[in-house]
C-alpha cells in the first residue's frame, strides 16, 4: 500500500526527479528536455488549457462562497496556468535564426521568461497570504459549503488530469523532466484537497479552518517560488547541473584516441546547451586522424546529452613540447618530410624531437650543429617506441641552445639538407 502511494506521488520506481542525463527540474520552470520536442511543447499548451478551465470554475465558487482557502488554491492554479504564456513567447522567439546582432540567437529570452514566472508565482503567494491573514483578523462566514467542497474536488481533478497527461506524454517522448512535472501537478492536487478539508472544518464548527488552510497553501506557493528562483538564477549566471560535466567526461571515455578531458565547460542558452571541451590526445597523431577523433567525440556528446545544440571540441597535448627557456621550434616543409624540429623536455632530460606529418619511405634524420672553433655536434634521431612520425635524439644538445645547424633528411632514394637557426629567449642568452 505504501509503495503504491509513493509511486503515485513520484517517489517510487516510476517517479523521477532527474533523468538519465542529469537534467533536474524545478516546479514552475519548464526543463530543456521538454522544450526540445514539438510533442513536449504540445503538452505544455494542453496543460495550460486544463489548468485555466479548472481555475475559471473555481473563481465562480470563490465569488459565491467567500472561501479564502479556495481563493488561495485558485490563485495557485491561475499562476501555474499563466506561466505557460511567457514560456510560449520565449520558445517562439528562441526559434528565430541568429543574426549579426544576436549571433547566438535569442535563447536568453527564456531566462527573462523564467524571471517573469517567478514574479507571477511570488505575486500569487503575496495575494493569497494577504487574504488569508486578513480573514484571520477579520473573520467572515463561509457559505455554500457544498459548492466549496465541489470546487476543491474540481481543483484536485484538474491537477490530476494534468498530472496523468504530462506523465503519459513524458513517457512517450522519454522526457523524465515532463514526468517530474506531472508528479508536481499531482502534488499540487493536494492543495485543492486541503480546501475540502477546510470546508469540512467549517461545517464541523471551526470557522478559522478556512483561513488557516489558505495560509498553508500560501506557504506551499512560497516554497515553489524559492525552488523556481534558484533554478532560474542558476541558469542566468551560466550555471549548469554538475551531472552534465560528468556526462561530458563519460562521453569522452567512449572515444578511442582521447586520453583525458583537460577542460569541460557548458552553458545554457535558453533550452539549448552549448559545450566547450578540450581533450588530450597523443601528440604524434596526424591532423587527419585528430579531426576524426574530434568528430567521433562530437557524435558521442550529442548521443549522451539530448539537449546539446553546439559542441566545440579543442585538442591539447599531454605536455608542452618545449620548456620555458627552449628556442622556438624549426618548422619545415621539404621534399622528403614536413614537420617540426624542437628541443623538448622528456623523462630522460632535454632531447631533440622531430615530429613529421608526412615523410618519405625509410626516412632517416640527423641534426648537425655548427659550434665555435669549427666543431660539429651531431645527433642522430631515432623513432620513439616504433613511431616513425616522432623521432628523438639519444642525447641532450650541448649548451648554449643558440646555434646554427642543419637537419639532414635521407630517404631510400634521395636526401636533403635544411638549414635552421635557433635562438634562446632574451632573458636566457649565454
Amino acid at each position: 500500500m505504501l509503495k503504491r502511494v509513493l509511486d503515485w506521488f513520484g517517489f517510487g520506481a516510476h517517479g523521477h526527479s532527474h533523468d538519465a542525463h542529469g537534467h533536474g527540474h524545478a516546479h514552475g520552470v519548464i526543463d530543456a528536455t521538454i522544450a526540445t520536442t514539438d510533442r513536449g511543447i504540445w503538452a505544455i499548451k494542453w496543460s495550460f488549457v486544463i489548468l485555466a478551465l479548472t481555475a475559471a470554475m473555481q473563481i465562480v465558487v470563490v465569488a459565491i462562497s467567500g472561501s479564502v482557502a479556495l481563493l488561495a488554491d485558485t490563485i495557485h492554479n491561475v499562476a501555474d496556468a499563466t506561466t505557460a504564456i511567457p514560456l510560449w513567447i520565449a520558445f517562439v522567439l528562441a526559434r528565430r535564426k541568429p543574426s549579426k546582432t544576436f549571433t547566438y540567437g535569442l535563447g536568453r529570452v527564456e531566462d527573462l521568461a523564467g524571471i517573469t514566472i517567478v514574479i507571477i508565482i511570488l505575486f500569487s503567494a503575496l495575494v493569497a497570504g494577504y487574504e488569508a491573514i486578513d480573514r484571520l483578523v477579520h473573520p467572515q462566514a463561509v457559505s455554500n459549503l457544498g459548492w466549496l467542497i465541489a470546487a476543491g474536488l474540481i481543483g484536485f481533478a484538474g491537477n490530476e488530469a494534468v498530472a496523468v497527461f504530462r506523465i503519459r506524454v513524458g513517457r512517450e517522448i522519454n522526457s523524465a523532466a515532463l514526468i517530474a512535472d506531472g508528479f508536481h501537478a499531482r502534488t499540487d492536487g493536494l492543495t485543492s484537497l486541503a480546501v475540502v478539508a477546510g470546508a469540512i472544518g467549517v461545517w464541523l464548527g471551526f470557522p478559522l479552518a478556512d483561513p488557516i488552510v489558505g495560509l498553508l497553501i500560501t506557504v506551499a506557493i512560497l516554497g515553489i517560488v524559492w525552488q523556481s528562483a534558484r533554478s532560474v538564477l542558476t541558469r542566468m549566471l551560466d550555471g549548469v547541473e554538475p551531472e552534465i560535466v560528468d556526462e561530458i567526461a563519460h562521453a569522452a571515455g567512449h572515444v578511442k584516441g582521447v586520453e583525458k578531458v583537460a577542460e569541460a565547460k557548458a552553458r545554457w542558452l535558453g533550452h539549448k546547451l552549448h559545450v566547450d571541451v578540450a581533450v588530450v590526445i597523443d601528440e604524434s597523431v596526424l591532423l587527419a586522424e585528430a579531426n576524426l577523433i574530434t568528430s567521433e567525440l562530437e557524435k558521442a556528446l550529442f548521443a549522451h546529452i539530448p539537449a546539446l545544440a553546439v559542441a566545440t571540441v579543442r585538442i591539447t597535448t599531454s605536455q608542452p613540447h618545449g620548456h620555458h627557456h627552449a628556442p622556438d621550434p624549426f618548422r619545415f616543409s621539404g621534399q622528403l618530410a614536413q614537420g617540426v624540429l624542437e628541443i623538448a623536455d622528456t623523462d630522460d632530460g632535454e632531447r631533440f624531437r622531430l615530429r613529421v606529418s608526412r615523410h618519405a619511405e625509410g626516412l632517416a634524420a640527423t641534426v648537425e650543429i655548427q659550434r665555435k672553433g669549427g666543431m660539429v655536434e651531431e645527433h642522430a634521431l631515432v623513432p620513439v617506441d616504433g613511431n616513425h612520425h616522432v623521432l628523438q635524439s639519444l642525447a641532450a644538445p650541448a649548451e648554449p641552445h643558440e646555434f646554427e645547424g642543419q637537419l639532414l633528411l635521407a630517404g631510400s632514394a634521395d636526401s636533403e639538407r635544411l638549414s635552421f637557426k635557433m635562438l634562446e629567449p632574451g632573458d636566457h642568452h649565454h
